[in-house]
């Protein structure tokens, strides 16, 4: 099962609440080549498995601060965790969504989902044994397809960031949980040399590049299960990222930083039906639907895709008529219990979208709308807790601060 422990999925609960699972480059060459789209020139990165191409496209005008009195925006960021194409057409579906509604989107990619299986031995993840994994290595033809979509990912504005690589939460000592900054640091390492060197570990050299820097790039990530975050933030910080999704657990209120690094988690949103809440991605709702199994019996299907998508759609209508704090939705590439909860994040991005003041946005993307912000304004904005209106309506509330 790709994106789950084979060892067993870790639940961690919000109360009784919520299970909340699963959830070093080359020097640029001197030649130039064709891009992936034979539209200009690329200047190729190391061994040429990824290339420089200029400024991502697609990506929104310059962030302003807010004025006094503003409503602010409500963000809704979508992400993905592993981001690899197995051949069930999730990860193009979910491109050509975006693309019809003008979203842009965070694709959190596993390295090793582009190390050949009869290469597992470079990688030495962290108390494991050598080439050990707790997510499937991909076939060739799965690793053409998600460099096929990666690159088109890219082009269509998305982010590139990490889900890191062998996917450890178990309960010994070579869960995430338990890595120590240093060794965290040669996750990174080992992920971005993965994604950075396919070409020579594939032997596939006359695969188009990825079109982007991809140290230059990466701004953040996810990790496994959501554990570890506080070993990963020294780490992080060091190497210049802005942002981490992988606290586990968050509510619907305004982000702070931690060491440095905005900190964006998965947040609690209503559950229907239930009087506790659950974690804004679709396999803590399937937790908490089918108890961790991903067949359980189809007649149940439609009433958890109902239940599912007005979830999120609690959520999102939760913040947006309140306090605007930005909605993080997480998901993985997976046809879990017949593909319900694909479809139920599907249906709410759909209703979510075109809706006044939404912008559907990458974590990178927010980032930069945060970072241009009076950080007086952003303190007012922190004030507000979970489904809290601003006293007097927005154009009291930041009228001056």
């Amino acid at each position: 099962m790709r994106g789950i422990s084979r060892r067993g999925v870790l639940a961690l609960g919000l109360g009784a609440a919520a299970a909340a699972g699963v959830a070093g480059c080359g020097s640029r060459g001197s030649t130039r080549v064709a891009d992936a789209e034979g539209k200009g020139n690329a200047k190729p990165i190391g061994d040429g498995s990824t290339a420089d191409t200029g400024k991502q496209p697609h990506q929104p005008e310059k962030p302003v601060p807010l004025e006094p009195g503003q409503t602010p925006p409500q963000f809704v960021v979508f992400s993905w965790d592993g981001a690899g194409e197995v051949g069930n057409g999730l990860f193009p579906r979910f491109l050509e969504l975006a693309g019809n509604h003008g979203a842009s989107m965070t694709f959190f990619l596993s390295g090793l989902y582009l190390l050949p299986e009869s290469k597992k031995r470079l990688y030495h993840p962290p108390n494991n044994a050598v080439g050990a994994s707790d997510i499937d290595y991909l076939s060739d033809a799965h690793i053409k397809e998600t460099l096929k979509y990666v690159r088109q990912a890219w082009r269509d504005g998305h982010e590139i960031g990490t889900h890191f690589n062998g996917h450890f939460c178990g309960d010994g000592k070579g869960s995430v949980a338990h890595w120590t900054p240093e060794q965290w640091r040669s996750e990174i390492d080992q992920a971005i040399s993965f994604v950075t060197s396919w070409k020579t570990n594939t032997g596939w050299t006359d695969e188009d590049p990825l079109p982007f820097d991809y140290k230059r790039e990466l701004a953040g990530g996810r990790t496994p299960c959501l554990l570890g975050q506080d070993n990963l933030l020294p780490t992080a910080r060091e190497l210049g990222w802005r942002y981490d999704a992988s606290s586990p657990g968050g509510t619907q209120v305004w982000p702070v930083k931690r060491q440095g690094l905005w900190d964006l988690p998965l947040q609690q949103i209503p559950f229907p039906g239930h009087s506790f809440q659950v974690l804004s991605m679709d396999y803590n709702i399937l937790a908490n639907q089918s108890k961790n199994s991903t067949k359980a019996p189809p007649a149940n299907y439609p009433g958890w895709r109902k239940q599912a998508t007005e979830a999120y759609l609690a959520g999102f209508k939760r913040a947006y008529g309140s306090n605007r704090a930005p909605f993080f939705i997480g998901n993985h590439f997976e046809e879990w219990n017949g593909g319900i909860y694909m479809d139920a994040v599907e249906d709410a991005l759909k209703r979510i979208a075109g809706t006044k003041d939404v912008r559907l946005v990458s974590f990178r993307q927010f980032c930069d709308w945060l970072d241009v912000q009076d950080p007086k304004v952003l303190a007012k904005l922190r004030t507000l807790g979970v489904g809290q209106q601003p006293a007097g309506g927005w154009s009291s509330f930041l009228k001056q601060v």
